[in-house]
Protein backbone atom coordinates (compact mmCIF):
# COMPACT_ATOMS: atom_id res chain seq x y z
CA UNK A 1 0.00 0.00 0.00
CA UNK A 2 1.75 3.08 -0.80
CA UNK A 3 1.75 5.43 2.41
CA UNK A 4 -0.68 8.80 2.63
CA UNK A 5 1.28 11.93 2.70
CA UNK A 6 0.33 14.07 5.21
CA UNK A 7 -1.44 17.52 3.85
CA UNK A 8 -1.21 20.87 5.32
CA UNK A 9 -3.84 21.91 7.57
CA UNK A 10 -4.79 24.42 9.84
CA UNK A 11 -7.10 24.79 12.96
CA UNK A 12 -7.29 27.91 15.11
CA UNK A 13 -8.54 28.14 19.20
CA UNK A 14 -10.35 30.89 19.19
CA UNK A 15 -10.67 32.17 22.88
CA UNK A 16 -12.59 34.41 24.95
CA UNK A 17 -11.07 35.61 27.76
CA UNK A 18 -13.50 38.39 28.85
CA UNK A 19 -14.61 36.51 31.77
CA UNK A 20 -12.77 34.74 34.51
CA UNK A 21 -11.47 31.63 32.70
CA UNK A 22 -10.62 31.68 29.90
CA UNK A 23 -12.76 29.96 27.31
CA UNK A 24 -12.38 28.17 23.64
CA UNK A 25 -14.36 27.66 20.82
CA UNK A 26 -14.89 24.26 19.79
CA UNK A 27 -18.17 22.23 17.55
CA UNK A 28 -19.21 18.76 16.96
CA UNK A 29 -18.01 17.21 13.64
CA UNK A 30 -20.65 16.28 11.42
CA UNK A 31 -22.05 12.18 11.60
CA UNK A 32 -21.11 12.73 7.64
CA UNK A 33 -17.61 13.25 8.00
CA UNK A 34 -15.08 10.23 7.39
CA UNK A 35 -12.74 11.58 9.12
CA UNK A 36 -13.49 11.98 13.18
CA UNK A 37 -17.53 11.98 12.79
CA UNK A 38 -18.90 13.31 16.42
CA UNK A 39 -16.70 14.35 17.90
CA UNK A 40 -15.76 18.09 19.18
CA UNK A 41 -12.80 20.02 17.80
CA UNK A 42 -11.76 23.50 16.98
CA UNK A 43 -12.57 25.35 13.86
CA UNK A 44 -9.95 24.15 11.07
CA UNK A 45 -9.13 22.18 7.81
CA UNK A 46 -6.73 21.66 4.93
CA UNK A 47 -4.99 24.41 3.19
CA UNK A 48 -6.92 24.89 -0.25
CA UNK A 49 -5.11 25.99 -3.07
CA UNK A 50 -6.56 28.94 -3.44
CA UNK A 51 -5.33 30.24 0.28
CA UNK A 52 -1.87 31.17 -1.43
CA UNK A 53 -3.80 33.63 -3.68
CA UNK A 54 -6.11 35.78 -1.21
CA UNK A 55 -4.76 38.51 -0.25
CA UNK A 56 -4.50 39.85 3.02
CA UNK A 57 -5.49 43.08 5.41
CA UNK A 58 -2.40 42.42 7.62
CA UNK A 59 0.16 39.55 7.34
CA UNK A 60 1.41 37.07 9.99
CA UNK A 61 3.33 38.73 13.32
CA UNK A 62 7.26 38.23 12.33
CA UNK A 63 8.14 35.75 15.53
CA UNK A 64 4.89 33.66 15.02
CA UNK A 65 6.13 33.33 11.32
CA UNK A 66 9.60 32.31 12.12
CA UNK A 67 8.15 29.89 14.09
CA UNK A 68 5.93 28.55 11.06
CA UNK A 69 8.96 28.26 9.26
CA UNK A 70 10.79 25.45 10.92
CA UNK A 71 11.35 22.78 9.67
CA UNK A 72 8.90 23.52 6.62
CA UNK A 73 12.03 24.44 4.28
CA UNK A 74 9.99 28.04 3.93
CA UNK A 75 10.89 31.50 4.64
CA UNK A 76 8.42 33.96 6.68
CA UNK A 77 7.89 35.52 2.64
CA UNK A 78 6.82 32.06 1.60
CA UNK A 79 3.39 32.18 0.31
CA UNK A 80 2.93 28.69 1.84
CA UNK A 81 2.81 30.06 5.49
CA UNK A 82 0.60 32.97 4.47
CA UNK A 83 -2.16 30.45 3.30
CA UNK A 84 -1.29 28.42 6.78
CA UNK A 85 -2.39 31.63 8.52
CA UNK A 86 -5.59 32.62 5.49
CA UNK A 87 -6.85 28.79 6.18
CA UNK A 88 -7.06 28.95 10.25
CA UNK A 89 -9.54 32.51 8.99
CA UNK A 90 -11.45 30.67 6.60
CA UNK A 91 -12.26 27.98 8.01
CA UNK A 92 -13.37 29.92 11.35
CA UNK A 93 -15.78 31.89 8.98
CA UNK A 94 -17.08 29.02 7.10
CA UNK A 95 -17.49 27.02 9.99
CA UNK A 96 -18.34 29.22 12.68
CA UNK A 97 -19.54 32.13 10.95
CA UNK A 98 -16.67 34.57 12.24
CA UNK A 99 -15.35 37.09 10.35
CA UNK A 100 -11.41 38.48 10.99
CA UNK A 101 -10.25 40.57 8.74
CA UNK A 102 -11.09 44.04 6.84
CA UNK A 103 -14.64 43.48 4.93
CA UNK A 104 -15.12 43.68 1.25
CA UNK A 105 -17.19 45.63 -1.10
CA UNK A 106 -19.73 42.94 -2.30
CA UNK A 107 -18.21 43.74 -6.11
CA UNK A 108 -14.81 42.78 -4.94
CA UNK A 109 -15.53 39.75 -3.12
CA UNK A 110 -14.27 36.54 -3.71
CA UNK A 111 -14.16 33.18 -1.92
CA UNK A 112 -14.23 35.31 1.00
CA UNK A 113 -16.11 38.76 1.71
CA UNK A 114 -13.06 40.32 3.87
CA UNK A 115 -9.43 40.51 3.99
CA UNK A 116 -8.01 38.19 6.57
CA UNK A 117 -6.12 39.52 9.15
CA UNK A 118 -3.65 37.56 10.21
CA UNK A 119 -1.69 39.49 12.71
CA UNK A 120 -2.88 38.25 15.74
CA UNK A 121 -2.60 34.72 15.22
CA UNK A 122 -0.28 32.74 17.40
CA UNK A 123 1.79 29.80 16.06
CA UNK A 124 1.09 27.36 19.15
CA UNK A 125 1.33 23.80 18.00
CA UNK A 126 2.00 21.45 14.97
CA UNK A 127 0.63 17.56 15.04
CA UNK A 128 0.93 15.19 11.81
CA UNK A 129 -1.25 12.64 11.81
CA UNK A 130 0.33 9.15 12.15
CA UNK A 131 1.15 6.96 9.02
CA UNK A 132 -1.69 4.05 8.61
CA UNK A 133 -4.51 6.18 8.79
CA UNK A 134 -6.87 7.08 6.11
CA UNK A 135 -6.02 10.46 5.70
CA UNK A 136 -3.18 12.36 7.39
CA UNK A 137 -2.58 16.29 8.22
CA UNK A 138 0.49 18.49 8.86
CA UNK A 139 -1.51 20.60 11.04
CA UNK A 140 -0.80 24.14 12.28
CA UNK A 141 -2.93 25.01 15.29
CA UNK A 142 -3.14 28.76 16.20
CA UNK A 143 -4.63 31.02 18.94
CA UNK A 144 -6.38 34.16 18.43
CA UNK A 145 -8.02 36.18 21.00
CA UNK A 146 -11.62 37.46 20.37
CA UNK A 147 -10.91 40.48 22.25
CA UNK A 148 -7.72 41.75 19.93
CA UNK A 149 -9.54 40.47 17.17
CA UNK A 150 -12.92 42.59 17.74
CA UNK A 151 -14.89 39.01 17.94
CA UNK A 152 -18.73 39.01 19.27
CA UNK A 153 -17.93 35.50 21.01
CA UNK A 154 -21.82 35.57 20.92
CA UNK A 155 -21.57 35.64 16.94
CA UNK A 156 -20.38 31.97 16.90
CA UNK A 157 -22.78 30.39 14.35
CA UNK A 158 -23.08 26.81 13.48
CA UNK A 159 -22.61 25.24 10.21
CA UNK A 160 -22.89 22.25 8.15
CA UNK A 161 -19.21 21.38 9.60
CA UNK A 162 -19.85 22.21 12.44
CA UNK A 163 -22.71 21.77 14.93
CA UNK A 164 -23.40 22.96 18.47
CA UNK A 165 -20.51 25.46 18.54
CA UNK A 166 -19.64 25.97 22.54
CA UNK A 167 -17.46 28.31 24.09
CA UNK A 168 -15.53 25.61 27.02
CA UNK A 169 -13.48 26.79 29.82
CA UNK A 170 -9.52 25.43 29.16
CA UNK A 171 -9.37 23.97 32.27
CA UNK A 172 -12.78 21.82 32.45
CA UNK A 173 -14.19 19.87 29.24
CA UNK A 174 -15.57 17.01 31.33
CA UNK A 175 -18.45 15.22 29.45
CA UNK A 176 -17.25 16.46 25.88
CA UNK A 177 -15.66 14.10 23.53
CA UNK A 178 -12.55 15.21 22.12
CA UNK A 179 -10.17 13.15 19.74
CA UNK A 180 -6.85 12.64 21.66
CA UNK A 181 -4.77 15.04 19.40
CA UNK A 182 -7.34 17.68 20.73
CA UNK A 183 -7.14 17.30 24.14
CA UNK A 184 -3.55 17.18 23.66
CA UNK A 185 -3.10 20.55 21.93
CA UNK A 186 -5.91 21.62 24.92
CA UNK A 187 -3.08 20.44 27.34
CA UNK A 188 -0.54 22.63 25.52
CA UNK A 189 -3.05 25.97 25.64
CA UNK A 190 -3.22 25.13 29.25
CA UNK A 191 0.30 25.15 29.92
CA UNK A 192 0.94 28.28 27.66
CA UNK A 193 -1.78 29.94 29.63
CA UNK A 194 -0.39 29.40 33.09
CA UNK A 195 3.02 30.97 31.95
CA UNK A 196 1.83 34.29 30.46
CA UNK A 197 -2.02 34.58 29.60
CA UNK A 198 -1.00 36.83 26.62
CA UNK A 199 0.61 34.02 24.92
CA UNK A 200 3.70 35.56 23.40
CA UNK A 201 4.37 35.52 19.60
CA UNK A 202 7.74 34.16 19.94
CA UNK A 203 7.59 30.80 22.18
CA UNK A 204 8.66 27.73 21.79
CA UNK A 205 6.32 25.36 20.07
CA UNK A 206 5.16 21.64 20.32
CA UNK A 207 6.06 19.69 17.49
CA UNK A 208 3.80 15.64 17.65
CA UNK A 209 4.61 13.11 15.17
CA UNK A 210 5.46 9.14 15.06
CA UNK A 211 8.94 8.05 14.21
CA UNK A 212 9.32 4.32 13.98
CA UNK A 213 6.37 3.89 15.86
CA UNK A 214 7.23 6.26 18.42
CA UNK A 215 5.11 9.14 19.47
CA UNK A 216 7.17 12.05 19.75
CA UNK A 217 6.63 15.68 21.10
CA UNK A 218 9.53 17.60 19.64
CA UNK A 219 9.92 21.67 20.34
CA UNK A 220 10.13 23.92 17.25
Amino acid sequence: MTPVRPVDAASILLLDRSGENVRVLVGRRSSKHVFMPDVYVFPGGRRDAGDRLVPVASPLNALACERLAIKTGARCSDSRLRALGVAAIRELYEEAGITVGTPLAQSAAGALPFQPDLSRLRFLARAITPTGMVRRFDTRFFTLFTDEAGVDPAGATASHELEDLRWVDIFDHKGIEMPDITVLILEELQKSIQEDRTLPFGRAVPLYHTQRGRFLRDLL
